[in-house]
């Protein structure tokens, strides 16, 4: 259990951290800058999962129940996540990972989110929790749903997947200034070279695969998760209780190893003190991130990644309200601020003027 989660956050960590995959930033230029590249990463990431995991199930490998649908729990949930996400400055992947790479405004917000995961599993908020999710439809699978085979959705999904591939490869190419090459061979590709985002999104739809038979091996029958498990780590340490250490306790410290070494290696990693009121954000989009994941049943990518995957109304629902927190936060955060302020820089040159 230890040596497996270890590795599995780990290649996660390092390859994210090399990606910059980060699904905060990819929400947030879908509405500030019309750029959908790390939309498309995570569909090409899902996609890969999903073949990968109905594979295994195919192989009677893995069994992956899909269990119920607590609607308005998903829906409330993964909106409040959203606007948390941007509060924070990354998603709860993204905070381990830039934890990693020595940002204290990302330990900050972890904090926050470890605490608030934590109280809404088992601790006061639990019972508020239990009660809004007690709500719930009876089928979380859209195959059975819609009376159809699985695959025909996963079909679907590759489809979409594959014109995606096709308009950009197909797109102008834009050239981008980089830095001299400093380092060669295949530490350049790892530690120095830009890597691109479908790549990226490939390698985390494959290690997304692998974590399913490595938690499964272990009795936990799951694949990537961060919330849970984040609770799950300041539940140990103030219980001592041995029963909340799992597979997934050592993925999300495996995160934070491999994103460290991956931050290292290529000379980005260096402590970086945020301000108070930053400081403060931080902790506070913790919060809401904890708060919003736990009621929905998944952050990200337990929910943005696996749950869309397996074909779930529960992740593709959470990932719509999930976007559309994020562009709420967005705007009250970035738009709004910047208008108000071009707007009083408009007032004071008039009165210099006049």
């Amino acid at each position: 259990m230890i040596i497996t989660g270890l590795l599995c956050g780990a290649l996660l960590g390092f390859v994210m951290q090399r990606g910059r995959f980060c699904l905060t930033g990819g929400f947030r230029d879908m509405y500030l800058t019309k750029d959908n590249r790390m939309f498309y990463a995570l569909l090409i990431a899902i996609g890969v999962q999903s073949v990968g995991v109905y594979t295994l199930v195919a192989l009677e490998v893995i069994q992956i129940p899909t269990g119920t649908l607590p609607l308005f729990a998903i829906i409330l949930g993964s909106f409040i996540f959203g606007i948390g996400i941007v509060l924070a400055g990354g998603c709860a992947t993204g905070t381990w990972y830039r934890a990693g790479e020595g940002l204290i405004g990302s330990w900050i917000a972890l904090a926050g989110y470890m605490l608030m995961s934590a109280i809404m599993k088992t601790g006061p908020l639990s019972p508020l929790n239990q009660t809004i999710q007690q709500s719930q439809l009876p089928s979380n699978s859209m195959a059975d749903t819609l009376g159809i085979n699985v695959w025909f959705l996963i079909a679907l999904l590759l489809a979409v997947v594959g014109w995606i591939i096709y308009k950009e490869v197909t797109k102008p190419k834009v050239v981008i200034p980089t830095l001299k090459q400093k380092k060669h061979g295949l530490a350049h590709i790892l530690f120095e070279k830009r890597w691109h985002p479908f790549v990226t999104a490939l390698l985390v739809g494959l290690i997304a695969i692998l974590a399913w038979p490595l938690s499964s091996a272990t009795g936990r029958i799951a694949g990537l998760g961060i919330t849970t498990p984040s609770a799950n780590i300041l539940q140990f340490l103030t219980t001592g209780d041995m029963a909340f250490i799992n597979w997934g306790v050592f993925l999300v410290l495996g995160i934070l190893v491999g994103s460290f070494v991956a931050a290292k290696a290529s000379s980005e990693f260096r402590f970086r003190m945020p301000d108070v009121k930053t400081g403060l954000t931080s902790f506070t989009g913790g919060n809401l991130m904890g708060f919003g994941a736990s009621l929905a049943g998944g952050c990200s990518i337990g929910n943005g990644l696996v749950m869309t995957a397996l074909m779930t109304w529960q992740g593709w629902i959470a990932l719509i309200f999930m976007i559309l927190g994020t562009w709420t936060a967005v705007y009250f955060v970035f738009i709004r601020g910047r208008k108000e302020k071009n707007s009083k820089a408009t007032v004071q040159t008039s009165v210099t003027t006049a």
